[in-house]
């Protein structure tokens, strides 16, 4: 009998009418003999719903109290999950992301797990229940609720599959698996049969709808993830240690495996600081602290002693950003602090690109080819990313989808 850790999305659990028809596919699979623990994230539009309600009333809401609100959309799709399942003759049970045994750091709105205590979860399985555990969430260890960050029920059913020692884990969603690129923005993206754990971490990391710390942890726990729809029986894609790359034994496969867009990006110019040691640290310290991720940073070369820093946050970031950038910039020196928030990323992803050349230049000459200028540039060893005008996303990602031949 295999333990099966599934996570649904809110796109699956929209409406009642297709809650209930997830329960009769979940009611298949515990028919079959298998255990189960089905992780849920909030119906539909349901989290951006309530931080409106919370933004009419106050521009900076508590966030000890965002994580209160927030935290019940998961614990209402879990509830009417269980109690469809039930409705089939299933003996289901709904639990909590604090009664599931997922415990977290004192983060509010981004906690970190620090553990998962299974107990719970194994006592309710043996009963032959399901167990329906609410995503996005656990309790630290002050017993307050704490929320994951958005998109993180898929973290906590990687946590949970870990915790259980599971080697199944299954990411249900509204598309079929990972794809060479975005569906919605490249219409011949092909689904790929699997990818590596780094790859997709890369791919994760800079734009695919997944959370790239789901992929970490997996990697780290060596947990295979299976990304398929919750709508029809199409095979998904694994993701998992030494994947084949659809290769055949002698073929030379493409080396770039997928692309990468992301249009929540901004980029902030501390401009003519005192070119010397630790003002980078000076900088970059507090926006750590406010807990701010800073992504590309170019210092230009140093001019009189002086010189400009550039780096890209979130687009969501930038305002707490820029009161964090603009404080410090006056103990700097600093002349100016400039930004904009019109910028998007696309990044080519491949293993196989670190021991091959070519590939920067055949994505830089096809971003110049279609007239789109490059305002940065970061790269790994397995992966090139170029910032861009996100009034160009679509277009770069298809010229680069069709430059590299990721359709065939």
């Amino acid at each position: 009998m295999s333990t099966i850790v599934q996570k649904y999305g809110g796109s699956s659990l929209a409406t009642t009418s297709t809650l209930c028809d997830i329960a009769k596919r979940i009611a298949n699979s515990y028919r079959d003999g298998n255990r189960l623990v089905i992780v849920v994230s909030a119906m539909g539009n349901t989290t951006n719903d309530l931080i409106t309600l919370a933004q009419n009333i106050s521009s900076t809401p508590p966030l000890r109290e965002m994580d209160m609100l927030l935290s019940t959309g998961e614990l209402v799709s879990s509830a009417l999950l269980a109690i469809a399942l039930n409705a089939e003759g299933i003996d289901a049970i709904s639990l909590s992301g604090a009664q599931a045994g997922i415990k977290t750091n004192t983060t509010h709105g981004k906690a970190r797990i620090e553990f998962v205590d299974p107990k719970r979860i194994l006592d309710e399985l043996d009963k032959n229940k399901i167990v329906v555990v609410a995503g996005f969430q656990g309790i630290d260890q002050e017993k307050e609720i704490t929320t994951l960050g958005r998109g993180a029920s898929d973290l906590s059913a990687v946590a949970i599959a870990a915790g259980l020692g599971t080697d199944i884990c299954e990411i249900y969603t509204d598309v079929d698996g990972i794809y060479t690129a975005d569906p919605k923005l490249v219409r011949d993206a092909r689904k790929l049969d699997e990818i590596e754990y780094e790859e997709m971490l890369e791919l994760a990391s800079y734009g695919a709808k997944m959370d790239p710390r789901s992929i970490e942890l997996a990697m780290v726990y060596q947990i295979p993830l299976t990304v398929a729809s919750s709508l029809g029986k199409t095979p998904g894609t694994k993701i998992h240690q030494g994947a084949n790359m659809d290769s055949k034994i002698g073929e030379i496969r493409n080396r770039v495996r997928g692309i990468a867009s992301d249009t929540n990006v901004a980029k902030i110019t501390v401009l003519g600081v005192m070119d010397k040691p630790g003002i980078a640290g000076n900088l970059f310290q507090p926006l750590a602290e406010s807990d701010i991720s800073v992504d590309v940073i170019v210092q230009n070369t140093s001019s009189k002693g002086y010189t400009d820093l550039t780096f890209t946050v979130k687009r969501t970031d930038l305002n707490n950003a820029l009161k964090v950038v603009n404080s410090v910039a006056e103990t700097l020196g600093s002349s100016a602090v400039s930004s904009t928030d019109n910028l998007a990323k696309v990044s080519i992803v491949g293993t196989g690109m670190r021991d091959a050349p070519g590939y920067a230049s055949k994505l830089f000459n096809t971003l110049a080819t279609a007239n789109i200028n490059i305002e940065m540039i970061t790269t790994s060893e397995i992966r090139i990313t170029c910032i861009i005008a996100s009034k160009h996303v679509q277009k770069a990602t298809k010229a680069i989808h069709e430059a590299f031949e990721l359709a065939e």
